[in-house]
């Protein structure tokens, strides 16, 4: 079931949960800084402008960046300094990133700046939360991001709408000039002072951003791909035997356990499935790997997800910028900003999106074949031959497959050296997560399109009834699709089973019968 939405997210009073990330990106929420945030950003902020007069070079404070770190600038022009820093930095190219992305690095860039680690002026974070609760979303671009040194040119593009430059989409999506939509909204754009241009741009914000929104989704997604299994199981005639407690407990893997229970809830009290379970009617000892296998793939898949929350959780945790400010008000150059361990994690999760989505296009595809459908029509086509019924589906579930395969393919193995060699190794972690985008959209089709060929083929069974549980995602199913028929343009109903996956209903369907599932 889904969370509520929070009325408002607070910042600043203890790491962000998922939901606040959601609530914020997807929803609109509301954010504001916390009294304790407001404090602990003034602490820091007076030990920059202690540093600020020191005649001793200080990174990000009083000295150029990267490999122009060596360069000692004059106090005249250290506004000049982080300004030129956001405008060079933003540097973006290619397609604009989606607007709950965009708002999701937001607030977590504004979470660091709030924990009084990176020594920006108060008026700097309160940006950030009005930009966020005005509407008002960035235009980011595509690349720009090594996922080192922090995701520079997307939160430069960023911290450049906070100065009043570039663009900006409004609440309605608009395109706007950033200083007029600012002043539409009552907004003073920033006129940035020492470290604060470095401090808005070193972050692991973008990627992580997209890490939580993916495995809000995975989370949901896995449930419905223990739905659409079990619809699968049940239309092809296989058993849920292998589905038994007892026999997930000797292999102690806990996603295992939870997917095995998941599918035994879906397809209880089957007409379908009691009609082949006398041994003697049925004489088939098993069911191919597609089916059996379904929650030793799934719940793999399930574990993995949840070792990356951890490592998200963590992150979330986290103050990441280059130099910090410390506790005990020194400030201290470090690598936090590298984005190793998320871009490890985005990787993982692209691999086993591929992989649950590779089983569900083969169990649609045994749907299709006479010979393993057991008893249906080619194709579940009407009039075979006249109709092709779902063989092209599988096609597109096929062509989605293939290009997870290669979207798994690991960014963060890869590193291109970068600034004159000082920043010679970086996690491409951005890449990790751009790509993990698409894997989980190619997932959510692909199950679609079980869902749709199941459904299908539960109701060639009739007269024999499905569980209930599958009984209400099919009737969900039908209340946008026809069922079998003669050949139909089959676009929009795999559309509509897409969003039926997408926006949760297909488990909302199944959770009216068997309660949450796991």
């Amino acid at each position: 079931m889904t969370s509520p939405v929070p009325a408002e997210v607070a910042v600043g009073t203890g790491p962000l949960s998922f939901e606040d990330v959601v609530a914020v990106a997807r929803h609109d929420a509301p954010v504001r800084l916390s009294d304790e945030a407001l404090t602990a950003v003034r602490r820091s902020r007076a030990v920059i402008e202690d540093l600020a007069s020191d005649p001793i070079p200080h990174y990000g404070v009083s000295t150029g960046f990267g490999a122009l770190a060596t360069k000692h600038i004059p106090l005249e022009l250290r506004a000049q300094l982080q300004r030129s820093l956001v405008r060079s930095h933003a540097a973006g190219s290619g397609p604009e990133v989606e607007r709950e992305v965009v708002r999701a690095t937001m607030l977590l860039r504004l979470s660091t700046l709030a924990t009084g680690h990176t020594g920006v002026r108060e008026e700097t974070a309160q940006a950030y939360a009005q930009l966020l609760n005005a509407g008002l979303t960035p235009v980011v671009h595509e690349y720009g991001s090594l996922g080192c040194s922090g995701d520079l040119a997307p939160l430069a593009h960023c911290a450049l709408a906070v100065m009043g430059e570039g663009q900006v989409r409004d609440r309605d999506g608009k395109l706007r000039d950033t200083a007029e939509a600012l002043q539409d909204n009552d907004i003073q754009p920033v006129q940035l002072a020492e470290k604060e241009g470095l401090a808005l741009i070193n972050g692991t914000d973008g990627m992580l951003g997209q890490l939580v929104l993916a495995i809000t989704d995975l989370r949901r997604l896995l449930k419905t791909a223990d739905i659409t299994a079990a619809m699968s199981v049940e239309g092809l005639l296989g058993t849920d035997d292998v589905f038994a407690a007892d026999l997930h407990e000797i292999r102690p893997h806990p996603g295992q356990a939870l997917s095995a229970a998941n599918l035994r809830k879906v397809m209880a009290d089957s007409q379908i499935r009691e009609s082949h379970r006398d041994p003697e009617a049925c004489t088939r000892v098993q069911d191919a790997y597609s089916l059996r296998c379904s929650p030793q793939v799934a719940g793999g898949a399930r574990d993995t997800v949840e070792h990356a929350a951890q490592v998200a959780g963590r992150e979330l945790a986290a103050a990441i910028d280059n130099p910090v400010v410390t506790r005990d008000g020194r400030v201290e150059s470090n690598g936090n900003f590298h984005g190793a361990p998320v871009a490890y994690v985005l990787d993982f999760l692209a691999i086993v999106a591929a992989d649950v989505a590779s089983i569900s296009e083969r169990r649609t595809d045994r749907f299709l074949d006479a010979a393993r459908n057991h008893g249906l029509h080619p194709f579940l086509a009407d009039d075979p031959g006249v109709d092709s019924g779902h063989m092209i589906a599988q096609y597109t579930q096929a062509a989605i497959v293939s290009e997870m395969k290669r979207l798994a393919a690991p960014a963060s193995v890869d590193s291109i050296p970068s600034s004159a060699m000082q920043e010679d190794h970086v996690s491409m972690g951005w890449s990790a997560a751009r790509k993990l985008r698409r894997s989980v959209d190619g997932l959510t089709r692909v199950l679609a399109v079980e869902l749709l060929t199941a459904a299908r083929a539960l109701d060639l069974r009739a007269p024999l009834t499905p569980a209930p549980a599958t009984a209400a995602v099919v009737a969900a199913l039908r209340e946008t699709t026809e069922g079998p028929g003669t050949d139909r343009f089959l676009a929009p109903e795999i559309e509509n089973a897409v969003q039926l996956v997408a926006t949760g209903a297909a488990l909302a369907a199944a959770e009216t019968v068997t309660g949450p599932l796991q």
